[in-house]
């Protein structure tokens, strides 16, 4: 049974916004089990360091899809996503160094 060439291709876009999708899954775990260390130890670092996660995943990821949704351009979109990332390492460095 063939299948047709036109099923195998896949969009450029597709791609882009399932490992988009996926990195958010990931990193929203990860912020979730640095939260519940926060909650079970009552650690500033853990809280912030859940925060930063959250932020550098589903921060990012939530940002450039309101971005691309509202139709601003590239520059505008690389601009929310450069601004949330460089919050979020600051809260991860927060957690690191002051916290």
């Amino acid at each position: 049974m063939m299948i047709a060439a036109s099923l195998l291709t896949v969009e450029p876009i597709s791609v882009v916004s399932a490992a988009r999708g996926v990195t958010a899954i990931v990193g929203l775990f990860v912020a979730t089990l640095a939260y519940r260390g926060y909650q079970r130890n009552h650690s500033e670092k853990m809280r912030a360091l859940a925060v930063g996660i959250g932020l550098l995943t589903a921060g990012v990821f939530v940002a450039v899809m309101i971005a691309d949704l509202s139709g601003a351009e590239n520059g505008v979109v690389l601009l929310v996503r450069g601004l949330v990332t460089v919050i979020g390492l600051c809260v991860v460095l927060y957690a690191i160094l002051v916290a």
